[in-house]
């Protein structure tokens, strides 16, 4: 194992309070009534696009204009994508010992790489990766296996040595799609019980991972 790609949302870091308060924000521009944290938190995954039609289903505004209604989420949350957002415990120390041992680090995730890159920024996040594969930079997104063998072409290391670290079943049927070992985040925004997910190993802490893949590499 040389190289480990991660998706964002859910997994690197706890995001749902920031997009939560763009969506509602966007929807109270049309008039509508707030949705909750939860069922915003139910709709993250596959991209903005989808989520915020989601909201608009969800809050029975059939007449408002989709792209519309996409442009104004996207303004809210890039002027404040990383006020509630926090990495989860653990993350920076394993990134830090990732990287110290010669690890090569990217993201692949359905958030637009701009809004990616936004939020990596202000987190002071963005200096631990490489490569950042957003739901944008391809003409497909995941669970299509492309994104996520981009991912590993521009690392430069073949598939084969690296892992995928998600915590979804999106996350779950990409890496099986591109014949990836797969670690799941227990802890991240999956519906699906973990047990019915391809895995190659499930984690509720980011010591457990870094203790996982570091243990792999010297076994290879």
């Amino acid at each position: 194992m040389s190289a480990v790609v991660f998706d964002l949302d859910g997994t690197l870091v706890h995001s749902a309070p920031d997009l939560h308060a763009a969506a509602v924000r966007m929807l109270d521009d049309f008039g509508l009534p707030p949705l909750s944290l939860g069922k915003v938190t139910s709709f993250i995954g596959s991209g903005v696009p989808v989520l915020v039609e989601r909201c608009l289903a969800e809050a029975g505004a059939a007449d408002v204009c989709q792209d519309d209604a996409l442009s104004r989420f996207r303004q809210h949350y890039m002027a404040d994508p990383a006020t509630l957002t926090r990495p989860f415990p653990g993350v920076l120390q394993m990134l830090h010992v990732l990287r110290r041992n010669g690890y090569r680090l990217g993201i692949c995730t359905n958030k637009s790489a701009d809004l990616s890159l936004e939020v990596l920024k202000r987190l002071d996040l963005v200096v631990y990766f490489e490569v950042v594969i957003g739901g944008d930079s391809l003409e497909s997104r995941k669970p299509d296996p492309a994104p996520l063998l981009a991912a590993f072409e521009k690392l430069g290391t073949d598939i084969s040595s690296g892992l995928y670290v998600g915590d979804s079943e999106i996350d779950a049927a990409t890496a099986a799609a591109a014949y990836c070992d797969f670690a799941l985040f227990s802890g991240g925004y999956r519906k699906t019980p973990a047990d019915q997910l391809r895995t190659r190993f499930v984690f509720d802490s980011f010591e457990a991972l870094t203790e996982y893949i570091l243990t792999n590499r010297k076994a290879a």
